[in-house]
């Protein structure tokens, strides 16, 4: 699956509003993850491959490392409801984000410096815990590539 040209992996994208990843497995082959709704863990999709690698434009956007980790955070703190220390940065975010919207104004470029670290930071916690509870998807080290 990795044959085509101009395809390096890793490769992250933004999927129907949907974080999505595509790794290279052992053999040389590709494998698509794309984080869920419910849990925030990652789900094997292998089946739109096709639909987005080569359908990158309109609903399908290619994403930087760090974009991605940006974008499965805000998509994670969006759907995701729950305590302990990650929930309470998410708030922390979520918090920042109010105020300037209660301001009617865009973050400012702190804002926006603490927005980004906190969302790198909450990446790494979520991910090595779903490495621990042995999701095969889980990958903390996009957030320091």
């Amino acid at each position: 699956m990795t044959d085509k040209p101009g395809l390096a992996l890793p490769a992250y994208y933004l999927y129907y509003q949907s974080p999505v990843k595509i790794v290279e497995t052992a053999d040389g082959g590709a494998r698509v993850w794309r984080v869920s709704v419910d849990s925030g863990g990652w789900h094997e999709k292998n089946d739109i491959f096709v639909e987005v690698t080569l359908g990158v434009g309109g609903d399908i956007f290619r994403r930087t490392a760090e974009d991605f980790v940006q974008e499965v955070e805000a998509f994670r703190a969006y759907h995701l409801k729950g305590d302990g220390p990650i929930f309470a940065l998410y708030d922390a975010v979520r918090a920042i984000e109010e105020l300037a919207d209660a301001e009617t104004r865009h973050e400012t470029p702190s804002e926006q410096a603490i927005i980004r670290g906190i969302r790198r930071r909450t990446f790494v916690m979520f991910e090595e815990q779903l490495r621990a509870a042995g999701d095969p998807g889980a990958d903390p080290d996009i957030a320091t590539a």
